[in-house]
């Protein structure tokens, strides 16, 4: 089951293919290859990547 990285939620809510929100932490998460990429929303509505803030295990998938 997928988690939040940041505060190991599962309340995720799906917004695209393979695209996810956390209602916790309110950041948007996108699985590639196994590998969660993680983005901040903007208040423009870009996204900013958050993905140096975790190490590569916390972000794969299936560990």
């Amino acid at each position: 089951m997928l988690k939040c990285p940041n505060c190991q939620s599962k309340d995720l809510g799906k917004i695209g293919v393979n695209q996810y929100y956390c209602w916790n932490c309110f950041i948007e998460l996108t699985v590639q290859k196994g590998m969660i990429h993680t983005h901040q929303v903007e208040e423009d509505g870009t996204l900013s990547s958050l993905d140096d803030l975790f190490s590569e295990q916390e972000r794969t998938l299936f560990s």
